[in-house]
C-alpha cells in the first residue's frame, strides 16, 4: 500500500529505521511510534518507499 502524503511516508521511514536497529524507539513521537508498534517493517519498507513526487504533504492537501 503506498503512502498518501509526505507526512505519512517520512513518519514510516522513521518507524522503520527503529525497526531495523538503525535509531532508537525512544526518539520517535506521534504517528511514528504508532506505526512502529502496529506494523510490520515489511508494511514499514512499502509505505516508506512510496515515491514522494507525487504526493501531497499533508493528506488534506
Amino acid at each position: 500500500m503506498p503512502a498518501k502524503s509526505k507526512a505519512q511516508q517520512k513518519a514510516a521511514g522513521a518507524a522503520l529505521s527503529a525497526k531495523r536497529g538503525e535509531t532508537k524507539v525512544d526518539e520517535l513521537k506521534g504517528a511514528s511510534k504508532s506505526m512502529y508498534e502496529s506494523m510490520s517493517e515489511k508494511e514499514l519498507d512499502e509505505l516508506a518507499s512510496t515515491d514522494r513526487k507525487s504526493l501531497p504533504d499533508k493528506k488534506g492537501d
